[in-house]
């Protein structure tokens, strides 16, 4: 082995974070989580399926087209630089839905939620994993689509961050910023919470700040930058970084990221330090493992995940075509594709 495997493989062990758990929970285990991914940056209506894996079907999309014999074709789904999910959790009977994050534009996830079929009428309640604009533009058609007074949205106080992108011999471009005043003047009851949450009669918990272990996620790079009330300064950790995780009964934890900027190895740690639960059944969502910033912590944080054994990998929106067969190879029973309108089905 060489020096250089040697070093992955050291930087992929896992290692105890200091102290006890900021806040442990109890989570409550479900009988079942469906995730049915609204937005994603592709989509592929030719994937196939299976026992946990539901794909939207071949007529998702179809509209009126007077050059077709019977004035209809299919336009399948939308696909865009953003990341969506809809979090149906049952507990006996009783079952809510939750929304994670609404993608880039205004219109996208709600057009595909009609698409598909899915009445946004019964979300309860939004989740959102950080501020950037990839992942929050949905917001104004949720709005529109069905009305949002008193809905409940979960977020960390940093979500309102001013931030920009300013690489090296480039003027800076600044990111859309979340106005909390525009959310709440539309009727959103914004919740923030720095520290884990417990939602749905304490069966899905919401992260707040994740602890960083590991020593190869290194976050953002330096082009990625934050306001500080007296100037610009680098940004690597964006904190308003957060999951979604619930515990599906007998089987582990299940893991939703938007896109994983804490790490998706810290990420999946901290939920499993945090709830107790020694097993990670599943892992969903965005990696930000795409790259050259990224694509060095590809191998260490592969070699992470394998150890973990997840029944489950769907890497999508950021997650990077190299990590992508790079997961595949390694987990290659447990890894499947994402795209717009994927359903993944975790039952006890």
């Amino acid at each position: 082995m060489c020096d250089d495997d040697a070093s992955e493989v050291n930087a992929a062990v896992p290692r105890p974070a200091v102290g006890a758990a900021v806040d442990p929970v109890s989570l409550a285990p479900v009988d079942e989580v469906v995730i049915t991914t609204l937005m994603d940056n592709t989509f592929d209506a030719l994937l196939t399926g299976d026992a946990r894996v539901r794909r939207a079907p071949i007529r998702a999309g179809l509209v009126d087209a007077p050059q077709f014999e019977d004035g209809l074709t299919t336009v399948g789904l939308r696909a865009e630089h953003g990341f969506s999910a809809l979090v149906r959790v049952r507990r006996g009977e009783t079952v809510t839905t939750l929304l994670f994050d609404t993608g880039v534009s205004p219109d996208g996830m709600v057009s595909n939620a009609e698409r598909l079929g899915v009445v946004l009428d019964d979300v309860q309640g939004v989740v959102l994993s950080h501020g950037h604009f990839d992942h929050v533009g949905g917001l104004a058609g949720l709005a529109g689509r069905r009305g949002v007074r008193g809905l409940p949205m979960a977020v960390h106080p940093g979500i309102w961050t001013r931030r920009r992108l300013a690489p090296a011999g480039l003027d800076p471009t600044a990111l859309p910023t979340l106005s909390r005043r525009a959310l709440e003047a539309e009727g959103f009851e914004v919740v923030e919470r720095r520290t884990p949450s417990l939602l749905v009669d304490g069966s899905v918990l919401i992260t707040g700040e994740v602890d960083r272990t590991t020593d190869f996620e290194h976050g953002m790079p330096p082009a990625h930058q934050a306001w500080d009330t007296t100037g610009w300064r680098h940004d690597p950790l964006v904190l308003d970084d957060q999951a979604l995780v619930v515990q599906v009964r007998g089987k582990g934890l299940v893991v939703l990221t938007g896109c994983g900027h804490s790490g998706v190895v810290n990420i999946a740690r901290h939920a499993l330090r945090l709830t107790g639960v020694d097993r990670l059944h599943a892992l969903i969502g965005g990696l930000h493992l795409s790259g050259p910033a990224f694509e060095p912590v590809i191998a260490p944080t592969v070699r992470a995940l394998t150890a973990m054994a997840p029944d489950l990998v769907a890497s999508a929106h950021c997650s990077g075509w190299r990590a992508q067969h790079a997961l595949a190879t390694a987990l290659p029973d447990a890894w499947v594709p994402s795209s717009s309108g994927t359903s993944f089905h975790l039952a006890a």
